[in-house]
């Protein structure tokens, strides 16, 4: 796999069982991902691909009760395996933000790789469904990725009455938001007169 800034994390717990693999830079090869929850897969693949990330899911969750434990664990390991790779955070960019349509749906993400987990959520989703993926869990997912992360991250929902496509609007600006941020510049110093990130 091509690039330097790759990492891995594995978590198991009575619930779920998580192993999750990301390469930041340069990847031009297809994810894998497989999570037992289908939609999520099928937005966590939207996300490495608007980003310009190689990911690897395998996870499995006591999916028969629902699907809530597993899209947390995912959200969580995501965080934790993203800010794995930052290193010491020398020379990123930072700041990303995106403004993505998606047919009636527009949506706008904004990521800070400020040290400081932070979640500002502003979604109205008009379903509590989508197929048989409650999307509750999507703040849920949120939260646990911005925590974990270490990321200030804003989404707002500007405009939308399908929930498939204000999420799908999500996670691709969600990706090219965090792909922005976790870009190398052209200098190598620490992006904060704190000197500390």
């Amino acid at each position: 796999m091509e690039g330097k800034r790759f990492a891995n994390v594995n978590r198991k717990t009575n619930e779920t069982d998580v192993k999750l693999e990301i390469h930041l830079d340069g990847s031009t090869s297809t994810s894998n991902i497989s999570t037992g929850v289908p939609f999520l897969d099928h937005m966590l693949q939207l996300w490495a691909k608007h980003g310009g990330f190689y990911l690897k899911v395998n996870a499995q969750g006591d999916t028969h009760v629902d699907y809530h434990h597993t899209v947390e664990d995912v959200g969580i390991c995501l965080g934790k395996v993203f800010n794995k790779c930052l290193h010491d955070k020398k020379g990123i960019t930072r700041y990303g933000h995106a403004v993505i349509p998606m047919d009636e749906a527009l949506v706008l993400t904004a990521v800070d790789i400020s040290g400081r987990g932070f979640l500002a959520c502003e979604l109205q989703l008009p379903a509590e469904k989508v197929g048989d993926f409650d999307t509750e869990l999507i703040e849920e997912f949120l939260r646990a990725l911005a925590i974990n992360s270490e990321i200030t991250l804003h989404v707002r929902q500007i405009s939308g009455r399908n929930c498939h496509h204000i999420i799908e609007a999500l996670f691709k600006g969600l990706g090219r938001s965090m792909g922005q941020a976790a870009l190398i510049g052209c200098s190598e110093e620490l992006l904060s007169t704190k000197g500390l990130l």
